[in-house]
């Protein structure tokens, strides 16, 4: 567990009393970036707020919290993926919050009916493809991924990647459960075996050219273009090609005030604060994600070209998880 210590300047237009002690709330937070604690350290310095921060695995800690019960010193959640966010929702974990803030900078697809979460950046989940085996015109939409010409040529993450499910969550509502199931057998009939347990060494294999191509998270291959895992996986995703599917898959990393918050004014600001231009615009470049709106000044983003993301809401998105995953289960995605 880390401190995130500030000091007691106020922010604009919500001052703390003076000589009153500064608030302390809790973060627990699926994401682990050295650059999120330089944002808990400024919303300290513009409230006086200070931030205690737990960071783990996402599912560790929906489970802690749910152990924790009104014990919890969590006030605020940070997950990634709808799927995750939708799961605690219905486990109780959040309480609704209402914000005129967030109301504004948070695009309604990207944010709770209710409340209880809110969107803080975006995530594209794409194709990349080796232009040496298969020409990446070729690839226009996901459906386009169960064409037999890319028998053996197909590399997937498995069914249990929450992105994935999400994914398939997406095109069952975009296109239907028959239309997603002939989808699904039309790709794992694809697929070069075994399924990959995540991102980064299945995009490696599409540039070795052990598959023709993939899909993975953007910003797994951002961290390799900047040379984040060494020059070796550098040169490595120099070979890919991004393709932007039409349209494209985006989910979230959300947060919300969690049900045991002592401190819920305090928790609404910090989320405010990171949904915030300025502030959201820092914590997606912490991860090479997109922000909630527009496609920031990261320059690796910027090289991939623009997208045309699905009108599928992230919490539509959520809410037909277990469904997906029945399905990729049934249809040999293991």
């Amino acid at each position: 567990m880390a401190l995130v210590a500030g000091v007691s300047v106020l922010g604009p237009g919500r001052p703390t009393a003076v000589g009153a002690a500064p608030a302390e709330i809790g973060v627990y937070s699926g994401r682990h970036y050295n650059t999120d604690k330089a944002l808990y350290q400024e919303f300290t310095r513009r409230t006086g707020i200070r931030v205690k921060l737990l960071e783990a695995k996402d599912d560790a800690l929906i489970e802690r919290l749910r152990n924790e019960g009104a014990n919890s010193p969590a006030d605020v959640l940070v997950l990634v993926d709808a799927a995750r966010l939708d799961k605690a929702s219905d486990l109780g974990l959040f309480q609704p919050t209402r914000s005129a803030s967030l109301s504004r900078d948070v695009p309604v697809n990207l944010r709770d009916s209710k409340n209880r979460w809110f969107g803080l950046t975006r995530r594209v989940r794409v194709v990349i493809v080796n232009p040496r085996l298969v020409n990446p015109a070729s690839i226009r939409t996901y459906a386009d991924l169960a064409s037999p010409a890319l028998r053996g040529k197909l590399c997937l993450r498995d069914s249990k990647s929450v992105y994935n499910q999400s994914l398939v969550a997406e095109q069952l509502i975009l296109r239907g459960e028959p239309a997603t199931r002939a989808w699904l057998k039309g790709m794992v009939a694809n697929v070069r075996q075994p399924f990959f347990t995540s991102d980064t060494p299945l995009a490696r294999a599409v540039a070795k050219g052990d598959c023709g191509v993939g899909v993975v998270n953007t910003y797994y291959l951002a961290r390799m273009l900047a040379g984040d895992n060494g020059a070796a996986d550098k040169a490595l995703a120099a070979r890919l090609k991004v393709v932007f599917p039409r349209p494209a898959h985006v989910n979230i990393t959300g947060a919300g005030v969690t049900r045991a918050s002592k401190n819920r004014e305090a928790a609404t600001r910090l989320i405010e604060f990171l949904a915030s231009p300025s502030g959201g615009r820092g914590y997606a470049e912490a991860n090479n994600e997109y922000p909630l709106r527009g496609y920031g000044n990261n320059p690796i983003l910027r090289r991939f070209g623009t997208f045309t993301a699905a009108t599928v809401s992230a919490e539509q998105m959520g809410a037909r998880t277990r469904q997906a995953v029945n399905l990729m289960q049934a249809n040999g995605w293991n």
